[in-house]
């Protein structure tokens, strides 16, 4: 994989209602406590504002999608006048002020700006320069050499976005001249001629995902485990799917007919098997086999199921204990029944 490069350089209005016990015409000021204004510091100085542009077919739309999975709210091909008002948008949104308005927080974002803006790209370097004094800004130019553009193009059959009529070969020499300064003023160049869709979506998590304080094997990919009923239907979204009827069923001993897999005494009923146990170990041991490859193929969830006859007590059981084990070995997991009495 391609070492990145450093390169030298780096609305609509509302009507606002007044709240509730507030007089209308006089101004509500927020007192807070120094603590309070420290913490609203640090939230701002966390901000973060990504811009991928680059080369058309180098990837840009697959970077994009890749910090949208990783939790960065993501635009693609936002007008170019638009992006200090969205930078503002971004660095204010964590104060409570902007809140108290009924704007969303925005932690971090991404946005894609390329050719298609057309005449006023040409205004990119000067507005890059002005966000960057707004918040923390990181401009990421993707390119790819001529020769895996123009195949790429050829594979997808879609026209070069600056003309339909030149060769895509010429089109891509212009989009470089028009790209030059912008490509001088980003913080980092990365060449996607040997990536494939998996490997530019691992280096973009790897670079702009969480670091070493979240650097768990499984961070960014959420595992369901579900629990579900066959004479319901087996899920149309499992990706894995366990049937435990094999295991004697709670549903005939009276005094569980009416509880849950989630209740201790039916848990322990179906845990005390010793096939329970095997079973269990079993899995838990495929499953931690398994999921650093989804990871590594950049799969950005996974569900496995778990189905019993009515969803109620065994298939409960193993989806609990089967979030817990891999809970603890570092997933992202969670524990979802379908066919659960509430």
């Amino acid at each position: 994989m391609p070492p990145p490069q450093k390169s030298s350089g780096k609305a609509a209005g509302r009507a606002l209602k007044p709240a509730a016990g507030r007089t209308p015409g006089v101004r509500a000021v927020s007192v807070r406590t120094s603590s309070e204004k420290q913490t609203a510091a640090k939230k701002r100085s966390a901000k973060e504002l990504v811009i991928i542009t680059g080369i058309s077919g180098s990837g840009k739309g697959s970077a994009l999608k890749a910090l949208e999975d990783l939790g960065y709210y993501a635009v693609d091909n936002l007008p170019l006048e638009l992006l200090p008002n969205f930078a503002a948008l971004v660095r204010s949104s964590t104060d409570s002020g902007s809140l108290d308005q009924g704007l969303s927080e925005i932690d971090k974002a991404v946005i894609v700006v390329d050719v298609r803006e057309g005449p006023t790209l040409e205004l990119l370097p000067t507005i890059l320069l002005k966000v960057k004094k707004m918040l923390h800004t990181s401009v990421v130019f993707l390119d790819a050499s001529d020769a895996v553009l123009v195949r790429r193009f050829s594979e997808t059959r879609r026209p070069h976005p600056l003309s339909r009529s030149e060769m895509v070969a010429r089109s891509i020499t212009s989009e470089r001249q028009m790209l030059d300064e912008v490509r001088n003023l980003s913080d980092f160049i990365v060449d996607t001629s040997a990536f494939n869709v998996h490997e530019l979506r691992a280096y973009m998590q790897a670079k702009f995902g969480p670091q070493d304080g979240d650097a768990r094997p499984g961070s960014q990919m959420l595992v369901s485990c579900l629990s579900f009923g066959f004479k319901n239907g087996v899920p149309l979204d499992a990706d894995l799917v366990f049937d435990v009827r094999f295991l004697p069923n709670p549903h005939f001993v009276p005094e569980f007919r009416k509880l849950t897999g989630q209740n201790p005494k039916v848990a322990k009923y179906v845990r005390d098997f010793p096939q329970t146990t095997e079973f269990l170990d079993k899995v838990t041991e495929m499953m931690l086999f398994l999921l650093p490859h989804y990871v590594k193929e950049g799969k950005s969830y996974l569900t496995i199921a778990f189905g019993c006859t009515g969803g109620q007590h065994r298939s409960v059981m193993m989806a609990e204990e089967m979030s817990k084990r891999l809970g603890k070995a570092g997933f992202k997991v969670k524990a979802v029944h379908r066919d659960m009495p509430r």
